[in-house]
């Protein structure tokens, strides 16, 4: 079985949404960050782009994988860039793309593209989608290569801080309630052990969006504004009652790289951050 691969390149429908100040409190708190800026209504949290996005994301998954795959695909990796903040009344008008597809010999990954500008038309945040589809092999390799960062490397040799957060026994329901992502293995254990998962596993982008915490509390001297990009890769589930503990080198010009274990494990790598 394979992807549509004629879908490649495609452009879906804009989809618009207003960003709301309760949303964006509600997913700040979902994420543990009591930054005043939120409050203020000066900026939304980084990674609470994803929610008035998803949406044009959702419409082209529920096109392009067959419907076997939805529950079962493993979101690999996230990068955004964040050209201008997004700010309460702010409208968004969002487009997604299929990206590319790389095929391997356990399955597919699957890139979507996630592009959003405001209704004056300038451009405020890209997004890229890496999901993993296990299982389609067939097919081959479309579309281009994502936007390249550098590994970590050498920068392990130059740390500058270190940041330790906590998941709350409630973290996944909280999260599903301000982000909207529907996915069980959150908040079902029957289902996440069903997946092979030991129980409920944090969502991958609420760790991301702690660790964009630990950036802009370290690096931007606590200015969301500042952060202009970050990528990550998801690469073992974290679970709620654990700490997550961010570690971030230098990778030169303002730029950093990133990983954060939880439990003993790490949970993210080749992170990687830039700074205005």
């Amino acid at each position: 079985m394979a992807l549509p691969f004629d879908a490649i390149g495609t452009e879906y429908p804009e989809v618009r949404a207003r960003i709301d100040l309760d949303a964006s409190l509600e997913y700040a708190a979902a994420t543990n960050d009591d930054n005043p800026l939120y409050r203020s209504g000066r900026c939304t949290p980084p990674l609470f782009a994803v929610v008035p996005t998803t949406g044009a994301m959702f419409q082209l998954l529920v096109d392009v994988v067959p419907e076997e795959n939805l529950l079962t695909l493993l979101h690999g990796e996230q990068d955004m860039f964040f050209h201008r903040p997004l700010v309460p009344d702010m409208v968004l008008r969002t487009r997604a793309a299929a990206h590319s597809t790389r095929v391997g010999s356990t399955g597919t990954r699957f890139v979507v593209k996630v592009t959003s500008t405001d209704d004056d038309g300038a451009l405020v945040l890209e997004q890229y989608f890496t999901l993993f589809l296990r299982g389609l092999v067939d097919g081959d390799d479309r579309g281009p290569d994502v936007p390249h960062h550098p590994p970590l490397g050498d920068a392990r040799s130059r740390p500058v801080a270190s940041y330790s957060l906590h998941f709350d026994e409630d973290q996944t329901f909280r999260y599903r309630a301000a982000s909207g992502d529907p996915n069980p293995i959150h908040f079902d254990d029957a289902v996440a052990k069903a997946a092979g998962l030991p129980g409920i596993i944090i969502h991958g982008l609420c760790t991301m969006a702690m660790v964009s915490r630990a950036v802009v509390q370290t690096q931007c001297d606590g200015d969301p504004t500042r952060l202009a990009r970050l990528a990550v890769r998801f690469t073992s589930p974290a679970f709620p009652g654990n700490d997550l503990d961010v570690r971030i080198f230098d990778a030169g010009e303002r730029r950093f790289a990133i990983e954060a274990e939880s439990g003993g494990v790490v949970v993210l790598t080749n992170g990687y951050a830039e700074v205005r």
